[in-house]
């Protein structure tokens, strides 16, 4: 038999490894049995093709249930053992017609019964599948637009967060470093007769307001006062006037945007001018604001040597994964000799 198998081609050893040993040896004893009878019997009518027809439709229905097992559970199992005991059947009825006469061909009625069962459902099994994919899709959609709206809330808080911080930094410890320096150089005033007293007290005044210095920096890296109380625009062109190197602003807003997207735009514009001071001090620049209906569209260009890398450390993907954060989109043109363009679109409906 294993030689017969090393013969037979790959499909049909393939089935013959889905049939139990020793059923398929009991079909074969059965087989030869009633063959060897019917020829010592006087070789009449071929009753043993029943005897053959019987065997083959136990041991086929044992290969499509072992063969249908194969797939992993679920619909497709379902769909394929239905169609594999289905083909058994029509199969087992063409051979019985076939040995009973071979008249009127009756095992159509029981292909086309099966046929119809099988179709039916698939259909079935194919609309509840475009119907779970439907509900799939709806189910993602909403979970997105949940998860938009909770990161741009959650960006919303952070965001009126660090303004809260920069008062409190600004009306708090800045106040009172003020206030400290001015007593330091009250209390030098009263030592003018003790010199090396007053060397100390001029240097803790110059350390307070070197320390007042780097608080204002700090403050106005979060968040200027200008940026909440006037606005972008206003925002930017005091950062404009600021700036080492000569910066043309272009700002026309109808509105306010949300205080995320304005702090934003604050930091887009204020990194990139200085990084035009940084490596191209002899250059100008230009920055442009735009309210496009949801969108918020800053362009700051300069005419310097160009060529900036966004993996050259220059704080520019730092600006790419901030306006990506708030699904923006940002775009840079840099070609050697021909300055360096940086436009920047955030959304900004409501």
């Amino acid at each position: 038999m294993t030689r017969l198998l090393s013969m037979a081609p790959p499909w049909l050893t393939s089935l013959w490894r889905l049939v139990p040993r020793v059923g398929a040896q009991i079909g074969g004893g059965l087989s030869l049995v009633s063959f060897v009878v019917w020829a010592l019997t006087g070789a009449g009518s071929f009753w043993p093709a029943y005897v053959w027809i019987s065997v083959w439709f136990v041991l086929a229905m044992i290969v499509a249930w072992r063969w249908s097992r194969l797939a992993p559970p679920g619909p497709r199992r379902d769909l394929e053992t239905q169609g594999a005991f289905s083909l058994v059947l029509c199969v087992n009825s063409i051979l019985q017609w076939s040995v009973t006469g071979a008249g009127s061909f009756w095992p159509a009625w029981v292909i086309l019964g099966f046929t119809i069962a099988f179709v039916v459902h698939w259909a079935y099994l194919r609309n509840k599948g475009a119907d779970l994919r439907s509900r799939g899709e709806r189910e993602l959609t909403a979970r997105v637009e949940t998860l938009t709206e909770t990161r741009r809330g959650a960006l919303d808080v952070q965001a009126a967060e660090l303004r809260r911080i920069e008062r409190d930094l600004h009306d708090g410890a800045q106040a009172r470093l003020v206030a400290l320096s001015m007593q330091l150089g009250r209390a030098e005033e009263g030592l003018a007769d003790r010199p090396e007293i007053a060397a100390l007290v001029r240097q803790a005044r110059a350390e307070a307001t070197a320390a007042n210095a780097e608080l204002r920096d700090l403050a106005r890296g979060i968040a200027p006062p200008v940026l909440s109380d006037r606005g972008l625009a206003a925002a930017v062109e005091a950062l404009a006037g600021r700036s080492p190197v000569p910066v043309t602003v272009d700002a026309r807003l109808g509105r306010r945007p949300a205080p995320v997207i304005e702090s934003a735009a604050y930091f887009v514009v204020a990194e990139s001018l200085t990084n035009v001071a940084k490596h191209a001090p002899a250059a100008r620049a230009a920055v442009t604001i735009r309210l496009d209906g949801d969108d918020l569209d800053v362009v700051v260009a300069d005419d310097g040597p160009g060529g900036a890398d966004l993996a050259a450390g220059s704080g520019l993907d730092g600006l790419r994964r901030r306006v990506a954060a708030l699904d923006g989109e940002m775009e840079i043109a840099s070609p050697a000799g021909e300055g360096t363009r940086i436009e920047v679109r955030l959304p900004c409906g409501s």
